[in-house]
């Protein structure tokens, strides 16, 4: 039992002089001086309860607030990303819309001139088989207006 308890006084002994040694490094660290040499740093050097009640809070509350901002940067990261991924999905939507449209402009163009073109070829065919008189009367028509041009 007396191995035990004196095995435990070296270690406290060994613990106290590394806190020590801890504190005095910290005292002699320039930025360390810096600041307690402020205002701030004067008042918590004569409240030392207030001092380490400050420390403590800081210590405690840096997990959730690293947790806070790390959820808020994950939920931009998200909300870009999603915003980025329906941009890209509403262009391809777009895309086809527009793809489709013009494709049923092209195929209604198409048979819109393949029929005025049927209409201009049947028509005079058609006029000339079943009514070869009005056709007769045109080629007279056009062989008289050179003569005319002809007379000016």
């Amino acid at each position: 039992m007396q191995r035990s308890s004196s095995n435990n006084s070296g270690l406290a002994q060994q613990l106290g002089q590394r806190w020590l040694a801890l504190l005095n490094r910290l005292q002699e660290d320039p930025k360390l001086a810096q600041v307690m040499s402020t205002r701030i740093g004067q008042y918590l050097r004569s409240r030392p309860f207030l001092a380490l009640a400050l420390l403590m809070f800081s210590a405690m509350a840096a997990l959730p607030v690293g947790l806070f901002l790390l959820f808020a940067l994950v939920t931009i990261v998200m909300a870009v990303v999603g915003f980025v991924f329906f941009e890209v999905f509403m262009l391809f939507v777009g895309g086809i819309t527009l793809l489709s449209v013009l494709s049923g402009i092209a195929l209604f163009s198409l048979l819109v001139s393949v029929i005025v073109t049927g209409v201009f070829v049947t028509i005079p065919n058609l006029l000339k088989r079943y009514y070869p008189n009005v056709t007769k009367q045109r080629k007279e028509s056009e062989e008289e207006t050179p003569e005319v041009k002809q007379k000016k």
